[in-house]
């Protein structure tokens, strides 16, 4: 089973749509019949238009041509001055006024609904007759009957594509659910049509030609659409199948939503089929405005299934996956309230429409069609999700930095596939209202207003598209060169300085993100407001004297920039290195454009302007050599102090754990010099830089095991106070002991101070 039966179901769903969309266009030719075509015709009025020729028009023409030509009149007045005063207060004034006017019209004539409906059916039953009703009755069950029966042989040839297993495989892959579920769609799609294909070939060549109007149209619409949109639904949904459902909810919910999608495509085409109806028998769209009513009810109909199933649809907004994002959690949480106002939306969008008097825009149901669009934006989301996950480029590389990649680049592709669905939205509902700069202004919402709209949109959708895929394609190189590099910036331990810092790729392209975003957000802001009107020539003038005061009044700016410039050439200092810069030391933590900041490693952070660096030392640069000095008393071999510590250099290279961050292993100096405490005894070894005091530790703990496992002690610092002719200590006066101790805290204070003072790394 292939994934193009998924792609060819919803493909023949949009195709029957569209074309029973467009049939109420002709709906009314179809229910006119022989004797009301006359009179149901709207005359055209003389050219030239004088009194005794308009006289004998009015003397010739019925009440229902009257009224027909009145409001044709009205209606193209209307539409003149729209189109010549399409302006935004002419819009704003449609939008309020005119739109309560079209309520208020509506409610007034709701006694005249039921005595106009009943004229109606009085008109058509009065034309066909009793007998003529009981033929069109019974060829309507011939031919619906005729057509269910051949559905069902073919339901039964193709019954493998419409069943699914209980429970889909462990390892079946979304290619292959989708694959069986657009089996299925297909299958049902198709068997829907068959049943409308053998329901018209029975009706032309079994009914006579003179009851085709009614079986070709209620048959379409009234069983054939309602039945098709379910179809898509169950494609969704999968009520009765949950481990195959595409958008995330419970049963309940689920089946609830076939259920009243039904029911709801059952009441629009209702519309479609009873509007033209009374038009043909003898009560025009607008004289009792049930068009009005009927569309009210889809609406109210529709707001009542959004909130008695809201629970529903926030689980189906949110979707299965765990890592919702917080914003992604408000969004769920508020989509209920945001179906509602669409609804309610669209339903005054038509109001509006309606008070224009452009009948002929809502002709294709364009506001149905938006609507349900708006509202599939939960299959359309966790179908983006869906993919996503299970399409995305795996990991790359391993650790928290490759982990923390692969998360935000799985965000940026949903975010671009959101970006890219909103734009499609918005190309089909401006096809859906005929929005093309040459149709808006017989819209009457303004050519200007609604195109530039549109277009500005789109044009921040396209911008916004490549914001994040240059996003994504630069955040995967940095975190490709951090994961290579085992440099985190967020975890990364420095110890007392010293860190081994990231690659030069990774210190520039937080640079190079920055300035792309910046030039593309500003190129198509520019874009965007030049499109809708806007003269940026100012503004790119503005610009232009603002760098030239910038050049003149902030040449030091100038010099920093450029300094850091020279500096990044010169590969002088990384992210995330330990450097000194005229006493000044700490960790690269962050660069800019005229700046870069140190973390010492006690905390405070410096920021240096690259203008006022005179020289940088590096202290994180390829390698460092660590020497660590040891005191021993006099008399100890030196010898074994140099086998153990060979040693414990050879025991530390052999750990999985050391292997990697040594360069060289430890070893012993020999003899560096001999002091007033013993001899002092020197060790040294190279690593890989921020890992050298890992390494110093490790190593104090185990000379300082090694030696008392061997007997050997470490010289303590003694402090001998000698007094001329005292040569018998223990004569000493009191006086004179006093004056030893002072002697000897004094030259204790001496010692500890000059201890005390600070090390460089490496020192």
């Amino acid at each position: 089973m292939t994934i193009k039966y998924a792609l060819m179901g919803p493909l023949c769903l949009i195709l029957a749509t569209l074309v029973l969309a467009a049939a109420p266009a002709h709906a009314q030719s179809l229910f006119s019949t022989t004797s009301h075509a006359a009179d149901s015709a709207t005359p055209a009025l003389p050219d030239p238009l004088t009194e005794e020729a308009a006289n004998a028009l009015i003397s010739r023409l019925s009440d229902a041509q009257v009224r027909g030509l009145l409001l044709d009149q009205l209606n193209a007045q209307a539409v003149e001055e729209g189109a010549d005063d399409a302006d935004v207060n002419d819009f704003f004034y449609h939008a309020t006024t005119g739109a309560v006017a079209t309520i208020t019209e509506a409610i007034k004539r709701v006694p005249l609904m039921f005595s106009s409906q009943a004229r109606a059916f009085s008109n058509f039953g009065n034309f066909l007759g009793v007998d003529g009703l009981l033929r069109l009755l019974g060829f309507f069950a011939l031919a619906t009957f005729g057509g269910l029966a051949v559905e069902l042989a073919f339901r039964r040839i193709v019954r493998k594509w419409l069943v699914l297993p209980p429970v889909a495989p462990a390892d079946q892959t979304l290619r292959q659910k989708l694959g069986a579920l657009g089996a299925r769609l297909t299958g049902n799609i198709v068997a829907v049509g068959v049943f409308i294909v053998a329901a018209y070939l029975i009706t032309v060549y079994v009914v006579p030609q003179f009851y085709h109007p009614f079986i070709m149209l209620v048959g379409p619409f009234l069983i054939g659409l309602p039945r098709m949109a379910m179809a898509f639904v169950r494609f969704l949904m999968a009520p009765d199948n949950p481990t195959y459902r595409i958008v995330y909810t419970d049963d309940q919910t689920a089946k609830a939503m076939v259920f009243h999608n039904f029911w709801l495509v059952f009441l629009i085409g209702l519309s479609f089929v009873l509007l033209p109806f009374n038009a043909a028998n003898g009560v025009p769209m607008g004289e009792t405005r049930l068009g009005f009513w009927l569309n009210f009810a889809v609406h109210a109909y529709l707001v009542f299934v959004i909130w008695r199933y809201r629970e529903g649809l926030v689980t189906m907004m949110r979707g299965a996956d765990a890592d919702v994002s917080p914003i992604e959690e408000q969004i769920a949480r508020i989509y209920p309230i945001f179906a509602i106002v669409v609804s309610i939306g669209t339903w005054w969008v038509v109001n509006i429409v309606v008070s224009y008097g452009n009948f002929e825009l809502l002709a294709n149901a364009p506001h149905y069609k938006t609507m349900f669009l708006l509202f599939f934006a939960p299959a359309m989301d966790t179908t983006i999700r869906a993919i996503v996950r299970h399409a995305a480029p795996p990991m790359t590389g391993e650790g928290p930095i490759a982990e923390r990649a692969h998360y935000a680049a799985k965000r940026s592709y949903i975010r671009v596939g959101r970006v890219v669905v909103f734009g499609i939205v918005l190309i089909l509902i401006g096809r859906f209202w005929g929005m093309t700069p040459g149709s808006l202004a017989s819209a009457g919402v303004g050519e200007r207003l609604a195109a530039n709209v549109l277009e500005f949109l789109m044009i921040i959708s396209i911008g916004y598209v490549i914001y994040e895929l240059v996003s994504l394609y630069i955040n995967r190189k940095l975190a490709a060169e951090q994961t290579s590099a085992g440099y985190d910036p967020d975890t990364e331990d420095t110890g007392d300085g010293g860190g081994a810092g990231g690659s030069r790729l990774s210190t520039v392209l937080p640079l190079i993100l920055g300035v792309s975003q910046a030039a593309i957000v500003v190129l198509f802001i520019l874009l965007a407001l030049s499109n809708i009107g806007v003269d940026t020539t100012p503004l790119l003038a503005g610009a232009g004297i603002v760098g030239l005061a910038i050049g003149f009044g902030a040449q030091k700016l100038v010099t920093d920039v450029v300094s850091g410039i020279f500096f990044l050439v010169d590969d002088a200092f990384r992210t995330g290195e330990y450097v000194e810069v005229d006493g000044t030391m700490g960790t690269v933590e962050k660069i800019s454009i005229r700046s870069m900041q140190l973390r010492h490693h006690k905390g405070p952070v410096h920021t240096l302007p690259y203008g006022e660096i005179p020289k940088i030392t590096n202290f994180s640069r390829d390698w460092v050599i660590m020497k660590l000095r040891f005191t021993v008393p006099f008399g100890t071999d030196p010898e074994k102090v140099r086998k153990l510590f060979k040693k414990i250099g050879q025991e530390m290279m052999a750990l999985d754990q050391f292997k990697d961050d040594f360069l060289q292993p430890f070893k012993s100096q020999g003899v560096f010099e001999f002091d007033d405490v013993g001899i002092v005894i020197r060790g040294k070894f190279m690593a890989k830089p921020g890992t050298q005091f890992v390494l110093r530790k490790e190593i104090y703990n185990r000379v300082n095991k090694a030696f008392e496992e061997n007997g050997l002690e470490f010289a303590r610092r003694e402090v001998r106070v000698a007094l001329p002719g005292l040569e018998d200590g223990h004569k000493l006066t009191e006086d004179e002991t006093k004056t030893v101790a002072a002697a000897a805290t004094q030259a204790a204070q001496e010692m500890a101070a000059d201890r005390a003072k600070p090390e460089k790394p490496g020192d």
